[in-house]
Order: C-alpha cells, then sequence, then structure tokens
C-alpha cells in the first residue's frame, strides 16, 4: 500500500509540473506626450509601476512605449528584462510593442519584431494603415521547469480598417507558423483598436480563444479605453489576450484593471490581466 501512495504522489506530482502556470497582462501605457497636463508621464509613471509590481504579471504586453519609458521601467521593476525594438526605423527612434518578462521565472530563446505590412521584413506601413504597427514575439523557457511558451505582442492602427483586418490575418498566419516550429502554448495579447462587433475580431475569435471567454468569472467591465476620463465609464474593449487552440488553456482569472490614484488613471488604456494554466 505503502509503495502504491508513493507512486500515486509520484505520478501526481508529474501530472502537476507538466503544467505551465503563467500570468500575462496588456497595458498601451501610453507614450511620453508634452501636452497631456496633469496626465504627463512624470507624474503618473510611479503610478502605472507599482500596478504592474502589485499585480505581478510574468509577462507584460507594452503598446506605445518610448525607448526611455521602457529603461523606467526595467529600472522599476527590476526582475524584468525586455525584447522588442521600435517601428520607426527598427531601432529606437519611436513606439514599442515590447514584452516585459520575469527574468529571474524564464529565459528568453528567442525574439523577434515585424512590420504589419506586406513586406513584414522591414519598417513599413501596411494597407491603409496610419502609421508604422508591429508585432513583437518571443519564444520563452521557464527556468524551473523547462516548458516553453511563445508570446506575441501587438498594436494595430488606429485609422486603416483594411490594414486591421489584414493585421489580424498576418498575425494568425504567423502563430501559425511559430506552432510549426515549435507546439507549445502561444499567447497573441494587445491594443487592437478594435471591438468584439468588428471584422477583425470576428476573425480572430473564430480561429483563437479570447481569454475573456474561456473565463468563468472574468472581474471587471470589458471595456478598456479611458482616454484618461476618470469619472466617466470606459468606452470600448479594445485591449486584448489571445490563446492558440493547438494547447487548451484554463483562464484561471481575467480582470479589466480599474486601479487609480488621486481620481486618475495611470494611462488612457485600462490593463488586462490573465491567469492561465496549459494542459
Amino acid at each position: 500500500m505503502r509503495k502504491f501512495l508513493l507512486v500515486t504522489a509520484v505520478l501526481f506530482a508529474s501530472l502537476v509540473q507538466a503544467q505551465l502556470k503563467t500570468v500575462v497582462m496588456s497595458y498601451n501605457i501610453r507614450f511620453d506626450s508634452p501636452n497631456d497636463g496633469e496626465n504627463k508621464w512624470e507624474i503618473r509613471r510611479g503610478h502605472l509601476a507599482g500596478l504592474v509590481r502589485y499585480h505581478d504579471p510574468e509577462f507584460l504586453g507594452v503598446q506605445e512605449a518610448l525607448h526611455h519609458q521602457l529603461q523606467y521601467l526595467q529600472e522599476s521593476l527590476p526582475n524584468f528584462q525586455w525584447i522588442g525594438v521600435d517601428r520607426d526605423d527598427g531601432q529606437q527612434k519611436g513606439e514599442y510593442s515590447a514584452i516585459l518578462y520575469r527574468a529571474d521565472l524564464y529565459e528568453c530563446l528567442q525574439q523577434k519584431t515585424v512590420w504589419l505590412s506586406p513586406t513584414p521584413e522591414k519598417p513599413s506601413k501596411g494597407w491603409d494603415a496610419a502609421l508604422e504597427r508591429i508585432c513583437t514575439y518571443g519564444l520563452f523557457k521557464h527556468k524551473k521547469s523547462k516548458k516553453l511558451i511563445w508570446v506575441m505582442n501587438t498594436h494595430f492602427d488606429h485609422v486603416g480598417k483594411e490594414a486591421r483586418l489584414e493585421s489580424a490575418k498576418q498575425l494568425w498566419q504567423l502563430a501559425e507558423s511559430l506552432q510549426q516550429q515549435k507546439k507549445i502554448p502561444l499567447v497573441l495579447m494587445g491594443d487592437l483598436n478594435v471591438r468584439p462587433e468588428d471584422p477583425p475580431l470576428v476573425f480572430l475569435n473564430s480561429v483563437m480563444d479570447h481569454a475573456r471567454n474561456l473565463c468563468a468569472q472574468p472581474y471587471g467591465n470589458p471595456d478598456t479605453w479611458n482616454a484618461f476620463r476618470f469619472k466617466e465609464k470606459p468606452n470600448g474593449q479594445i485591449d486584448h489576450i489571445f490563446l492558440h487552440r493547438a494547447f487548451p488553456a484554463t483562464v484561471l482569472k481575467y480582470a479589466t484593471i480599474t486601479d487609480s490614484y488621486d481620481l486618475k488613471y495611470p494611462s488612457d488604456h485600462l490593463p488586462v490581466l490573465a491567469h492561465l494554466q496549459f494542459k
């Protein structure tokens, strides 16, 4: 009997170890604009970093981040490192869709940034987009369990309807190609500038699973666009987290985070957070 119990315990431990649990957050942090008045980066940056520290994601996908904003976050979040390049020239000039990750927990094995356009390998606008748009992705290994995961982070154009739909199709093709490289859990997150009823989201929902929809009791209103208007209801669920269906996931928690300070939000978007368990 004791031998049976020991074997059972070992098998159970192996099963638990075989599962990958992680926490991901998508957050448009708002670029450092000198015209933001009482919402300037210098005023809100400490509150934004404090929000991230408290909710403790293992992967943080940021949008609109300028290079010095990423440097500040890395200094304020000492366990984090980041991957990515800017969208303007592929170096440090413009906005990033960077991925910050817990370097004490994960090792980045592979990384790349592509442009959302017919010429993804070089800085370029796509279709009817007003600006260059990008997706940064990485292959990460959990140091303790050795489990692997793909993480993708993006920011769709705010003007071009065709560009947003074509970007969704392009990223699905990219996700499929990454699965061909390594069939492992894959997370796609970002500010997609589209609501659930818009064609790009209809398409993505047809091929991937939205993390909020998989959660039994998601917390908070789904809308994430607040425009720094603290006393108004946020308008529009435009920040999203998707999961590839090749690896079924249990979404243990999903939240739209409404943390604030002095009747202000740390950004003009609300972050979304998902606690994930991959089978």
